[in-house]
């Protein structure tokens, strides 16, 4: 079992489509200070003249709704910027120190606890990795997590903290035998709520999505997202997840398991029918480092630090590049998406020559009939599901869903 704690600013997303929040006081912000709020989030920086606009509010509400933001601590002040006539606009941005939120992963090898601030940077990150997941062992992790971050913290910035946003896998306990777990050992999860464990021991408001519709989330907000209103997506972690985005809205569908691409049904190399789970996922290539001879465990001590494993990364990366070319033309036929999006707990590197193969596989395909997406690199990168995850209190109390947002600018 191995633990890393450490603090990082070096998260670098995009500031128009940064993160948004609250105030010193936290507390659910109403309906149209939720729409100023998500605004500036939305384009980095606007003015009261450009909130009138885009908002449909009149000025003298904008006005009284930014006043009270910028008391509140929620939007800095720009500097003026003069136009050839009037008065010069003054450009407000969300200040990244007004609101902050915890983002835990769980993952079938390694958990991750991060608190991001306003604008969607991660200030401090706590990773454990372990053989594979057990109730008590997560529980105290978590724990662990967040007393180990917020020790750091002054209670200033302590009181400023949102909630916490748990990302994980529905049904820990299937594929345990993929994860080498003992059979019945991860059993215990039936009938375990997580989100009610961490609840009963914090202070803060737990809430809970799938790991890789929370990653889906990020890209949503933090990536693709302003460009690209209808999406595929799909997160390789121990096991490849996904999630569909249309109308600029994650689609959770009737049961809340719309676009869980892995169970997705490909053809293997030999021809036979497999799951997408079963060739493009890390566990896979898990497997075949031990086959010959090569230790694993740095898949799993840090997602930005994998070494170069040659012909068996190789072979993965071609296998799965095969195998996501195949889910791609699936799902196009189904939805005409506007681009296919690939991430995954692994390094840029490794992000870039999965979608590089990939687009070559594609072309190998019969596609006729077919209009195949734009094929590209996720821009939030590894640490997405828990950056998904702490999301999830900020627009509980701050912002307007996405989809909500772009109807309200229709």
């Amino acid at each position: 079992m191995t633990v890393h704690d450490n603090s990082s600013d070096s998260v670098v997303l995009p500031p128009a489509v940064s993160f948004a929040g609250g105030s010193n006081q936290v507390r659910v912000r109403a309906h149209n200070e939720r729409l100023v709020l998500s605004l500036v989030r939305l384009h980095g920086s606007l003015s009261k003249a450009d909130i009138t606009r885009a908002s449909g509010l009149s000025a003298q509400t904008v006005s009284v709704i930014m006043r009270s933001l910028e008391n509140d601590g929620l939007l800095l002040r720009g500097d003026p910027v003069r136009g050839k006539v009037g008065q010069p606009s003054i450009p407000m941005r969300l200040n990244p120190d007004a609101v902050f939120s915890f983002g835990v992963k769980i993952g079938r090898r390694s958990a991750d606890v991060v608190l991001m601030d306003f604008i969607g940077r991660i200030r401090h990150q706590f990773r454990q990795t372990y053989a594979y997941p057990k109730p008590d062992e997560i529980i105290a992790i978590i724990m662990s997590g967040i007393e180990s971050i917020e020790a750091r913290l002054d209670r200033d910035t302590l009181a400023r903290i949102a909630g916490i946003g748990i990302a994980a896998p529905f049904e820990l306990w299937n594929w345990a035998e993929e994860v080498g777990a003992p059979p019945g050992a991860m059993d215990e999860w039936h009938g375990v709520d997580l989100q009610a464990e961490i609840a009963a021991r914090v202070r803060h408001a737990v809430h809970l999505q799938n790991d890789a519709t929370s990653a889906c989330g990020a890209e949503l907000v933090f990536g693709v997202g302003p460009s690209y209103p209808d999406f595929v997506y799909f997160f390789i972690g121990s096991f490849i997840g996904g999630g569909i985005v249309l109308n600029s809205a994650v689609y959770s569908g009737r049961t809340g398991t719309a676009g869980a691409l892995g169970p997705l049904p490909v053809r293997g190399k030999n021809g036979e029918n497999r799951q997408l789970l079963d060739i493009a996922s890390i566990f896979v290539l898990e497997k075949l480092l031990l086959e010959r001879g090569i230790d694993p465990q740095p898949l799993w001590y840090s997602a930005d630090e994998w070494v170069d494993f040659g012909e068996p990364l190789e072979l993965w990366i071609r296998d799965t590049a095969e195998a996501l070319a195949q889910a791609i033309v699936a799902s196009a036929s189904v939805i005409d998406f506007g681009a296919a999006v690939i991430d995954g707990g692994f390094p840029g590197w490794v992000r870039k020559r999965v979608v590089q193969a990939t687009r070559e596989a594609v072309t190998r395909l019969d596609l006729q009939g077919v209009i195949i997406p734009d094929i590209l690199e996720g821009a939030v990168g590894a640490q997405a599901r828990a950056i998904g995850g702490a999301s999830l209190p900020i627009f509980a109390r701050y912002l307007i869903d996405q989809n909500v947002l772009f109807k309200e600018l229709a």
